[in-house]
């Protein structure tokens, strides 16, 4: 096809193999149309033979399409001709439905923004909807891993367009073993020599806070159409999902339905990190938009529009829940922590306590102080969560036994506690530098002594040297039941790399200057103080 300014972008066709009229299936995306996503969803001749013709196209720049690759500039126009055309394709009933994750999600979104007639029904997935905040920052903290390995991944890609073969076989290289020891880590040598133009250094150079990230934030204020949310609770975009959700549900007039797996940004398998959660974790996403699309674009019903519109799978239970809503955090748990100063050096030392009475008649005249030092040199370790490659659940017992891990672990739970929903974190802390970091990690501990990590967040922070601060971090979302006989930890430290870049210490939060210019920092954090707890959303 050709857009309005007469760029040949180009895309595979796959039909039914039937006569009649039957609705179009769209997903646009940047990592050439043969792969069509197939890492997470079935083919797309699987949604043909359900009776839909589908269209995968490479967007501009990409794959085969002419035209120059730009993160985001074109997909409002580009999308709003592509929704046109396919919306006409000889065959087509004239309505049209997009699906797709990741990039492919957003496109969605900003196809939707043009609000093109023929597009009546989305189904985003794992999209980052504010970019600053849900996607290249964590509470003002970039995430090194998934930015400069996306980086480079788009870079490498644009090297083979142009047959570069230097710049490819280097950036290919370094996609294998990411240069994430260079000088400046947000800045890889090899981005700044074969990708120049790469969308990542506006990134690392603009707080989330900053005017550049409304340019690139799909405007949806005044769109309305049925969406199917997707998301995973490793995936390092379901701050996005949650709050497109959330957007959407609070205004719209058409059903909002929402799915989210215990999975990583992929595959949607029973597989997330070193956790089995069964059979029921296996992606049912094709199923359900099968059911989603034949409503929308041929009025078939739809048992799933009978349903409650949230389902959560319950980790633990390893099942899907059902919900009539987002869970609210009005049914919440306050636990606290308590030590005897040695939590960073004893496992058994910090203890998380559930509190009973109410909150400001249960806190000691003198709270006990925990300190700990950080070592840019040997920072704590990504293991898992949402934000490191790999992501998912892993035994971390060996980070918690570390002298610059805080863990403050519960009594065995004499019954099962079921969570859903948001998890935060507040610490009454102080740190000897003008900015410190701190990383959150909420486990369950097994009676074998195995810890794996539920949720997890992560926060950077700036503030006067050594005065005590409150400081609040909402953890990924999440959804799951520790047994009864298991335990529940927080485990706290200043660093979490590569999944994020180092905080040097500096007063400009965002910054990541050299390496060597790091500086060693000691934090402390107030235990049994009233604002030094762990919050659960109960349901």
């Amino acid at each position: 096809m050709l857009t309005r300014d007469c760029v040949r972008l180009d895309a595979d066709v796959y039909r039914p193999d039937a006569a009649g009229k039957f609705p179009v299936l769209l997903m646009r995306q940047p990592y050439g149309r043969a792969i069509a996503s197939t890492v997470v969803y079935a083919h797309p001749s699987w949604y043909a033979a359900h009776g839909f013709i589908v269209v995968i196209q490479d967007v501009r720049g990409r794959g085969t399409s002419e035209g120059e690759f730009q993160l985001f500039a074109h997909e409002v126009n580009d999308g709003f001709d592509t929704v046109e055309w396919a919306a006409h394709l000889p065959g087509s009933n004239g309505r049209v439905g997009m699906y797709g994750f990741s990039y492919q999600g957003m496109t969605q979104l900003f196809a939707a923004q043009a609000r093109p007639k023929g597009l009546k029904a989305i189904a985003p997935a794992m999209v980052g909807y504010h970019p600053g905040p849900d996607w290249a920052y964590e509470n003002g903290a970039l995430l090194l891993q998934a930015g400069v390995g996306w980086a480079i991944q788009l870079a490498a890609e644009t090297a083979r367009l142009k047959d570069d073969r230097v710049a490819f076989q280097a950036l290919y290289q370094a996609s294998r073993q990411l240069p994430v020891y260079d000088a400046d880590p947000t800045c890889p040598d090899v981005l700044q020599r074969y990708a120049p133009d790469s969308f990542f250094h506006d990134w690392r150079q603009h707080p989330p806070d900053a005017p550049y990230w409304q340019s690139i934030t799909p405007q949806l204020e005044d769109v309305d159409l049925p969406m199917l949310h997707v998301g995973g609770w490793f995936d390092p975009y379901l701050r996005g999902d949650v709050r497109l959700y959330q957007a959407m549900a609070a205004r719209s007039q058409f059903p909002q339905l929402l799915w989210i797996g215990p999975w990583g940004h992929l595959p949607w398998s029973q597989h997330v990190g070193a956790r089995d959660f069964g059979a029921a974790a296996n992606s049912p996403i094709d199923r359900l938009q099968i059911q989603w699309f034949a409503h929308w674009l041929r009025d078939e019903p739809a048992q799933l529009l009978n349903q409650p519109p949230v389902n959560l799978f319950e980790m633990g239970s390893n099942r899907w829940r059902a919900f009539d809503h987002w869970p609210h955090e009005s049914d919440r748990q306050r636990w606290q922590f308590s030590s005897s100063g040695l939590a960073a050096m004893h496992s058994g030392d910090g203890k998380l306590l559930k509190l009973e009475a109410p909150f400001e008649d249960v806190s000691p005249t003198v709270p006990s102080i925990d300190t700990w030092v950080h070592d840019p040199w040997r920072p704590v370790p990504s293991l898992g969560g949402h934000a490191a490659i790999p992501s998912g659940a892993f035994n971390r017992a060996a980070i918690d036994g570390r002298s610059d891990v805080l863990t403050y672990t519960s009594d065995p739970l004499p019954t099962a506690l079921v969570v859903a929903g948001q998890v935060e974190v507040s610490l009454h802390c102080q740190g000897d530098r003008p900015s410190f970091d701190l990383s959150l990690t909420l486990s369950e501990v097994r009676p074998d002594g195995t810890v794996y990590n539920l949720t997890q967040g992560y926060g950077r922070f700036t503030g006067i040297p050594n005065a005590w601060q409150t400081h609040v971090v909402k953890l990924q979302p999440t959804c799951f039941q520790c047994a009864q006989g298991q335990a529940l930890r927080i485990s706290i430290s200043a660093a979490n790399f590569p999944a994020y870049a180092v905080n040097p210490g500096v007063a400009i939060a965002h910054a990541s200057p050299r390496l060597m210019d790091a500086q060693i920092t000691t934090l402390s954090v107030k235990c049994s103080h009233p604002d030094s707890y762990l919050l659960l959303s109960t349901n």
